[in-house]
């Protein structure tokens, strides 16, 4: 995600993070504890975010964030597999719910939801799609 900051932060583009602890319980620190954990253990090694991390969030379930129900509902689902459900900690469980962590929405300047990426598509893939909306953002 970095480097998709460095390629286009100056194009009115921004990535924005938002933690969830849904997926295999894997997020359980504390708000302030989010940025430790990313320099320190996962992904580690300093590793410092070049874009904003929001407070933890819901992004399935009962209490979802609003801003996730209005993207899943815009984009469905592109993996047909829901995954282990052990390891999903919300309910219910809809057919268009993030399956996982890493899972991306691309949101064009006018704030209309563009494409939904799974959290196995490569970042070449993804980085094409961001190169056509900055690039159509520049002409309008």
């Amino acid at each position: 995600m970095n480097a998709l900051m460095k390629m286009y932060g100056d194009q009115n583009f921004v990535i924005l993070g938002f933690p969830c602890n849904q997926f295999g319980l894997q997020s359980p620190e504390e708000n302030h504890e989010t940025l430790n954990v990313l320099r320190c253990v996962r992904p580690g090694g300093g590793y410092t975010p070049q874009f904003p991390i929001f407070s933890k969030i819901e992004v399935n379930g009962d209490d979802e964030n609003p801003l996730y129900a209005f993207l899943k509902e815009s984009l469905p689902f592109v993996n047909p597999v829901v995954g282990d459900i052990k390891k999903l900690h919300w309910s219910p469980i809809k057919v268009n719910d993030v399956r996982w962590n890493f899972e991306k929405f691309l949101i064009g300047a006018d704030g209309v939801p563009y494409r939904r990426f799974d959290l196995r598509c490569p970042s070449e893939a993804v980085e094409k799609h961001i190169a056509m909306l900055v690039k159509g953002s520049h002409g309008s």
